[in-house]
Protein backbone atom coordinates (compact mmCIF):
# COMPACT_ATOMS: atom_id res chain seq x y z
CA UNK A 1 0.00 0.00 0.00
CA UNK A 2 1.38 3.40 -0.96
CA UNK A 3 2.00 6.09 1.62
CA UNK A 4 1.03 9.56 0.40
CA UNK A 5 3.97 11.78 -0.43
CA UNK A 6 5.16 14.34 2.10
CA UNK A 7 4.40 17.76 0.62
CA UNK A 8 5.89 20.98 1.97
CA UNK A 9 5.33 24.49 0.69
CA UNK A 10 7.18 27.65 1.68
CA UNK A 11 4.93 30.70 1.43
CA UNK A 12 4.31 34.35 2.20
CA UNK A 13 0.78 35.08 3.37
CA UNK A 14 -0.27 37.49 0.61
CA UNK A 15 1.80 36.05 -2.26
CA UNK A 16 -0.66 35.41 -5.15
CA UNK A 17 1.48 32.56 -6.51
CA UNK A 18 1.51 30.91 -3.07
CA UNK A 19 -2.27 31.21 -2.85
CA UNK A 20 -2.64 29.71 -6.34
CA UNK A 21 -0.30 26.78 -5.59
CA UNK A 22 -2.07 25.99 -2.31
CA UNK A 23 -5.45 26.19 -4.08
CA UNK A 24 -4.35 23.48 -6.55
CA UNK A 25 -3.14 21.24 -3.72
CA UNK A 26 -6.36 21.89 -1.79
CA UNK A 27 -8.51 21.01 -4.85
CA UNK A 28 -6.62 17.75 -5.15
CA UNK A 29 -7.14 16.98 -1.44
CA UNK A 30 -3.40 16.96 -0.76
CA UNK A 31 -2.27 17.34 2.84
CA UNK A 32 0.75 19.61 3.05
CA UNK A 33 2.95 21.28 5.62
CA UNK A 34 3.08 25.04 5.11
CA UNK A 35 6.12 27.04 6.17
CA UNK A 36 4.98 30.66 6.29
CA UNK A 37 8.18 32.69 6.17
CA UNK A 38 6.73 36.22 5.89
CA UNK A 39 9.62 38.66 6.28
CA UNK A 40 11.92 36.06 7.89
CA UNK A 41 15.11 36.41 5.86
CA UNK A 42 16.88 33.66 7.83
CA UNK A 43 14.10 31.20 6.99
CA UNK A 44 14.12 32.36 3.37
CA UNK A 45 17.89 31.80 3.15
CA UNK A 46 17.47 28.28 4.59
CA UNK A 47 14.68 27.59 2.07
CA UNK A 48 16.85 28.86 -0.80
CA UNK A 49 19.70 26.60 0.27
CA UNK A 50 17.31 23.63 0.34
CA UNK A 51 15.88 24.70 -3.06
CA UNK A 52 19.29 24.73 -4.77
CA UNK A 53 19.51 28.53 -4.74
CA UNK A 54 15.92 29.33 -5.73
CA UNK A 55 14.56 32.09 -3.49
CA UNK A 56 11.24 32.87 -5.19
CA UNK A 57 8.03 31.90 -3.46
CA UNK A 58 6.42 29.51 -3.20
CA UNK A 59 8.94 26.70 -3.11
CA UNK A 60 7.36 23.26 -3.10
CA UNK A 61 8.93 20.00 -2.01
CA UNK A 62 7.49 16.54 -2.57
CA UNK A 63 9.21 13.83 -0.55
CA UNK A 64 12.09 16.28 0.07
CA UNK A 65 12.60 16.85 -3.67
CA UNK A 66 12.33 20.47 -4.75
CA UNK A 67 9.95 20.77 -7.69
CA UNK A 68 10.01 24.57 -7.95
CA UNK A 69 7.16 27.00 -7.57
CA UNK A 70 3.60 27.64 -8.66
CA UNK A 71 4.28 27.54 -12.42
CA UNK A 72 6.15 24.25 -12.15
CA UNK A 73 3.39 22.74 -9.99
CA UNK A 74 0.69 23.69 -12.51
CA UNK A 75 2.85 22.54 -15.42
CA UNK A 76 3.32 19.14 -13.79
CA UNK A 77 -0.45 18.93 -13.24
CA UNK A 78 -1.19 19.72 -16.91
CA UNK A 79 1.37 17.15 -18.07
CA UNK A 80 -0.06 14.43 -15.80
CA UNK A 81 3.18 14.18 -13.82
CA UNK A 82 1.90 15.53 -10.48
CA UNK A 83 -0.41 12.71 -9.37
CA UNK A 84 2.26 9.98 -9.59
CA UNK A 85 4.55 12.08 -7.37
CA UNK A 86 1.78 12.72 -4.86
CA UNK A 87 1.02 9.01 -4.52
CA UNK A 88 4.40 8.51 -2.86
CA UNK A 89 6.11 5.22 -2.25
Amino acid sequence: MNTPAKVEIYTWRFCPFCVRAKALLDRKGVAYEEHSIDGDQTARAAMAQRAEGRSSLPQIFIDDRGIGGCDELHSMERAGRLDPLLKGA
